[in-house]
């Protein structure tokens, strides 16, 4: 854990004034150094700059708020020690939480800021557009920070840092079925990629009878005739596969209509912006499965003190994969060739393979790599846990089960993928 005093004043001034336009004042923050030919910078500009696409605003926006203290975090830790004789900075776009919205913010980061590595997104079939549209053919590498998509498998140059969504499919599939002892269930899904390879693998792993299921939109104003027809269908056990805000209609919608169903949900159905926005009462008993990350293991409690301290509440799951995104993506810069996409793309998985010693902080790999160290010399163990990038770009994980009880959340289990 840095040392308070060591970090940098304005940069913790600027995010605790978090919220949406704080966040946005991060967007598009154009930094020096890096240029367009993907030469290192020179010796008075000495800083390397990368991009990121998160949600600032949309309905994945309490991610991205969580997000971005996670990685103010892990620069000031990075910048504590340095990277590669220089700082390492990066410029944060909006993607609204939409494709389109990140295919912009994409175009403008490599194109335009010519960056080498580029963070992002949040939502598979954001990050999906990004790769498909701007950085597939590319030497830019991508790595995301919070997509659980099973579709992301399929494109290996993709990476990301939270495990795939199949591993939650599978423990709702168990839960519903073994478990609770529910043989009927209704489900409904996002209409999108994450929604859509959620439920493909979750109906492959259900042993039970699915007696309704039908996709919907995403930012409806009320979904009470989706909600009817899965009442209208028997089953007493219903899975939503969806986001924050439609999650939220969705229980305003069962609760305005009288029904008393049992509640599961995936990743991204937990949040503020659920607890805010529905009555008291209306989910408890509600159990959802997410990504984890190894709440005893040393750096990420010190990664935790660090943001209670600074922020007044306790980081996600999520906020750690955003902090091991920002720290992989300097431990590349350092042990790379040169700062270019070529370079960093031949490095950016060997620093977290089991090959090399295995090391917590970003401080102990630097010092390896600083004092002669290859890529291959250091296995990064990240505060969400081991990373270890397969040869699809995946990474290991693990998943913690989620309870409603008095309208919060409590952890009852944790589960190895």
């Amino acid at each position: 854990m840095a040392d308070d005093t060591m970090r940098n004043p304005d940069r913790r001034t600027l995010l605790k004034a978090s919220g949406a336009a704080s966040m946005l004042a991060l967007a598009g923050c154009v930094s020096t150094g890096n240029g367009d030919d993907g030469d290192e910078p020179s010796e008075d500009e000495d800083i390397y700059s990368i991009g990121m696409i998160d949600s600032l605003t949309g309905s994945l926006a309490d991610f991205g708020e969580r997000n971005q203290r996670a990685v103010e975090i892990a620069l000031n830790d990075v910048n504590d020690v340095g990277v590669r004789g220089g700082e390492l900075d990066i410029i944060v776009e909006d993607s609204e939480g939409q494709s389109q919205g990140g295919v912009s913010a994409a175009q403008k980061l490599v194109n335009q800021d010519g960056v080498p590595f580029v963070i992002g997104a949040v939502g598979s079939g954001v990050s999906l557009a990004i790769y498909e549209s701007v950085i597939q053919d590319t030497d830019v590498v991508q790595l995301s920070q919070n997509s659980t998509g099973l579709g992301l498998t399929d494109f290996p140059g993709l990476l990301r840092m939270s495990p795939s969504g199949r591993t939650q499919s599978i423990a709702l599939a168990d839960i519903i079925f073994n478990e609770d002892e529910y043989d009927e269930v209704a489900v409904t899904y996002i209409n999108d990629e994450f929604g859509e390879s959620l439920y493909d693998a979750f109906e492959e792993a259900y042993e039970g009878e699915i007696v309704y299921e039908s996709s919907h939109d995403g930012e409806g104003s009320s979904y009470s005739s989706l909600v009817s027809a899965m009442n209208d269908s028997g089953a007493e056990a219903w899975l939503f596969i969806t986001y924050q805000e439609e999650f939220a209609t969705q229980v305003n919608d069962i609760f305005s209509g009288g029904y008393d169903p049992q509640l599961y949900g995936a990743d991204s159905n937990r949040g503020d912006t659920v607890l805010n926005n529905t009555p008291d009462g209306s989910m408890d008993g509600m159990k959802l499965v997410e990504p984890a990350a190894p709440e005893e293991q040393d750096n990420y409690l010190a990664f935790a003190d660090d943001f209670e301290a600074e922020f007044g509440e306790s980081p996600t799951a999520w906020s750690a994969f955003s902090y091991d995104c920002v720290v992989t993506a300097a431990l590349s810069i350092q042990a790379a060739s040169g700062f270019d996409g070529a370079a960093l793309g031949e490095v950016v998985r060997d620093v977290t393979r089991p090959e090399g010693e295995e090391v917590f902080t970003y401080e102990e790999a630097h010092a390896i790599l600083d004092d002669g160290g290859s890529p291959d010399d250091i296995d990064y163990q990240g505060v969400s846990g081991p990373i270890d990038f397969d040869e699809n770009g995946d990474p290991r994980g693990s998943l913690a089960v989620f309870e409603v009880q008095d309208h919060g959340y409590e952890v009852i289990e944790f589960r190895e993928s």
